[in-house]
């Protein structure tokens, strides 16, 4: 078994409401055709979202080379800040981790380049050690954050008495292009974010286990699944400009037949059953993707209450975006009697990928 000990966030300067966002691009985007789409931006289900740049950035023409020093400068800042927040947790820890004691560093991303990976440019800002494991991960989209958890878990397990930090930092209006005027590029504006969030896992032979409260949350299994063909549905062209992104329509019907299965046959391969859970820490992918999954599930709106309330307040952070809903679901299991409770940590991402988390607080 491997525990979650904490979660801390980075949250970017400049906040805007959807309203606010939905008028910029009436403003830069002045054809017909795309203030026909801009409805999309009424039906997403968001309020706001935090952003590293202000509008007046957004509207300038920034090369390739801009947006991704802004990336590396902002994705480091944050990091630092969610990496500080989630080891002085106070509200989920006993007591505060010493930087010293992590042993693994899982970063995660997909909105910028930097080599060497970001995780080398933290170890020079905090006082961590020298022998550190380094996984940076790249590619991975919405999915990267329960694909960051799983691998630390795994790794943990051959390393009972360890630690790991899993870090996402994901900057998505850096991506924003101003020159395409295509569906998909509206409603990956209508919906994407930036957040960065950090979360510490725990082994059970680890001294500083004792730093967690007495209702802990473990992880107790992981599974994944990708199906083949299927890279057209989400992912990035890199163009000139920068990131082009590559959005489907068809990704909530996905997640009646492929996530459904994978879900399905994971409980089932782990002696559960939907009935069996009382949380889903669902990745928002969008309000669609969201209801699909409580209709694909049959389960009751409460179960994914964390996962509606990140998407109207931050939008989609990408990889980030579980490990918000995951701070939520952490901080009321201290709050409320959560003992024995089991859920699914649950992302959807590029490949087309699906990642699955079992999880159990367990109480003394």
């Amino acid at each position: 078994m491997v525990f979650v000990g904490s979660v801390g966030l980075g949250i970017p300067p400049y906040h805007l409401s959807q309203e606010e966002v939905k008028n910029l691009m009436k403003d830069i985007f002045i054809e017909k055709k795309v203030k026909k789409l801009l409805p999309v931006f009424d039906n997403a289900k968001i309020k706001r979202r935090q952003f590293v740049v202000d509008t007046e950035w957004i509207k300038q023409n920034n090369s390739f080379a801009m947006t991704n020093d802004r990336y590396v400068t902002y994705a480091k800042d944050l990091s630092l800040e969610a990496i500080d927040s989630c080891l002085k947790n106070s509200e989920l820890l006993k007591h505060p981790i010493p930087y010293d004691a992590i042993d693994m560093i899982v970063f995660v991303s997909s909105t910028g380049i930097v080599t060497p990976s970001l995780d080398a440019y933290l170890l020079n800002d905090r006082s961590f050690r020298e022998d550190v494991v380094r996984m940076p991960l790249w590619g991975l989209g919405c999915a990267g954050g329960a694909m960051g958890l799983s691998r630390a878990y795994e790794w943990i397990q051959l390393h009972p008495d360890k630690t790991a930090l899993v870090i996402c930092s994901e900057l998505c209006s850096l991506t924003f292009q101003k020159v395409d005027n295509s569906s998909r590029n509206i409603v990956g504006t209508a919906l994407f974010g930036d957040g960065v969030a950090a979360t510490l896992l725990i082994g059970p032979d680890s001294p500083y286990l004792i730093h967690l409260p007495t209702n802990k949350l473990q992880i107790k299994g992981t599974s994944t699944f990708t199906k083949k063909n299927s890279t057209n549905v989400m992912g990035w062209n890199v163009t000139n400009n920068g990131f082009e992104v590559i959005f489907s329509k068809g990704i909530p019907k996905l997640v009646k037949s492929l996530w459904k299965e994978h879900v399905l046959e994971f409980l089932q391969k782990n002696n559960k059953t939907v009935g069996d859970l009382s949380a889903v820490i669902a990745h928002p992918g969008g309000r669609k993707v969201l209801e699909e999954m409580e209709s694909a599930l049959r389960v009751d709106h409460q179960l994914l209450k964390y996962s509606y309330n990140v998407l109207e307040n931050h939008g989609n952070m990408s990889s980030a975006t579980v490990l918000y809903v995951l701070e939520k679901w952490l901080k009321d299991s201290i709050d409320k009697s959560f003992s024995n409770k089991e859920g699914i940590l649950s992302a959807l991402g590029p490949g087309f990928s699906s990642e699955l988390l079992l999880m159990e607080w367990m109480g003394k």
